[in-house]
């Protein structure tokens, strides 16, 4: 079969994407950047679309020749990158309107449990309507609900989760006793495998979840096993606690970084993930001790399990370091002016400041946010050889200033390559 999968980058798309590209069918993937997921995802062909730009005229020709449409797209909370209404609802409005007109596609869509204390909340909220609006459609559709996934690799909740059990000696947990249900990444692809070739039948709505019910605790202490480290207490934290941490991963989430922390996770892991709908029948679901065991870690998942909440700290002190660089020689101009040796004229050498002030600052305010954070890392690199280079040569005698005014820049280049190493997300 043809198969266009929307949302074929991520976490779920690509595991379902391998899985039918293994299985013989023809996939197309739809995302913001094919000629970077080609190179990672050759067995697909790739289109360029932004899904909330799609009207029912602009979906016709991307799905005409498709007989299949997986929609794994999605995302937590509006954002500097999303937007839940355009993405999350309107696009698969026009979607099912473009379906309708050429005849009917089958639409295979990830959804989730789309009631209880998040009911209302924008991620929930739209994907609600969109799946009210694909069983109205007249289309033959699958609904599949996935419970908390668990694979191989990690995103989202569950890199959070893994991150947190590598934390040193206790494991401080808010709603340590949430109920947790949870599926592997492998039974997802297998359940969008049977609905494509009609094992599942056209018109179901289905959870996907393990028997097997865990708390929070117990799957941060599971993971940690698994990451091989000694066991550790688990500390229940008041849900207090998690406001001002939701309300700063809110604010990174505006400047584009998709935290798992933000308000949205937090507010369904208040009541946990529990399933309500009927699951497959004949699909046997691998709890996560099954499917952690079915993968033993290696150090890299120690490295990444480590880094993960690190990641935030490192790109918020390399911000600070360049932002305050730029600012305090500004509160004394004349004196940092001072600091370029006598052959440089006094009202050049304040212009010069000034302007690097201004770059410092114009850098460290860049970095925060995501879209051109690499971009500003690399200009910051840049900017430090510049200023090791000019001082090498035009004040030599800094190499020995008992500051360190320039050994200090080597560290603050280090700090950002690792910034650099750290910043994909997928």
């Amino acid at each position: 079969m043809k198969i266009l999968i929307l949302g074929a980058t991520g976490f779920i798309g690509s595991a379902i994407l391998q899985r039918l590209a293994a299985e013989g069918h023809r996939i197309t993937g739809l995302g913001r950047d094919p000629d970077k997921a080609r190179l990672k995802w050759p067995a697909a062909e790739w289109i360029k679309a932004d899904l909330a730009q799609l009207s029912a005229a602009a979906w016709r020709p991307l799905i005409e020749d498709q007989d299949v449409v997986v929609n794994c797209a999605g995302a937590l909370q509006d954002s500097l990158s999303d937007d839940l209404g355009a993405t999350q609802e309107k696009a698969m409005l026009s979607l099912y309107e473009a379906a309708r007109a050429l005849g009917g596609r089958h639409i295979v869509q990830i959804s989730a449990r789309t009631d209880g204390a998040a009911a209302d909340l924008p991620f929930l909220a739209t994907k609600r309507r969109a799946d009210e609006a694909l069983a109205a459609s007249g289309l033959p559709f699958v609904i599949l609900r996935p419970a908390l996934v668990i694979g191989r690799n990690a995103h989202g909740g569950t890199a959070l989760l893994r991150s947190l059990a590598s934390l040193p000696g206790l494991l401080p947990l808010i709603h340590a006793q949430s109920p947790v249900e949870t599926v592997s990444l492998d039974d997802v692809a297998a359940a969008v495998s049977l609905s494509v070739d009609g094992t599942i039948p056209a018109g179901s709505d289905l959870d996907l979840a393990a028997d097997r019910t865990l708390t929070l605790s117990d799957l941060v202490k599971l993971h940690r096993t698994w990451l091989g480290l000694p066991a550790a207490a688990v500390i229940a934290s008041p849900a207090a606690l998690a406001k001002p941490v939701t309300w700063a991963a809110d604010i990174a989430g505006r400047l584009g970084w998709r935290s798992p922390l933000r308000s949205t996770a937090v507010t369904i892991m208040s009541e946990g993930v529990r399933s309500l709908r009927p699951k497959p029948a004949g699909l046997v679901l691998a709890d996560a001790a099954e499917t952690l065991a079915a993968h033993p870690s290696g150090v890299q998942d120690l490295w990444f399990a480590r880094l993960y909440l690190l990641k935030p700290a490192i790109i918020l002190t390399l911000s600070l370091f360049w932002l305050l660089s730029g600012l305090i020689p500004l509160l004394d101009l004349s004196a940092a002016a001072a600091r370029f040796p006598p052959i440089v004229p006094g009202s050049f050498a304040v212009a010069m400041t000034v302007a690097t002030c201004l770059l410092d600052i114009l850098l460290g305010s860049a970095v925060l946010v995501r879209p051109h954070a690499r971009k500003a890392m690399l200009g910051m690199i840049l900017t430090s050889l510049a200023y090791l280079a000019g001082g090498t040569i035009l004040a030599p005698q800094l190499w020995l200033d008992p500051l360190g005014v320039l050994v200090k820049v080597l560290p603050s280049i280090a700090l950002t390559l690792v910034s650099l190493a750290i910043l994909d997300e997928r």
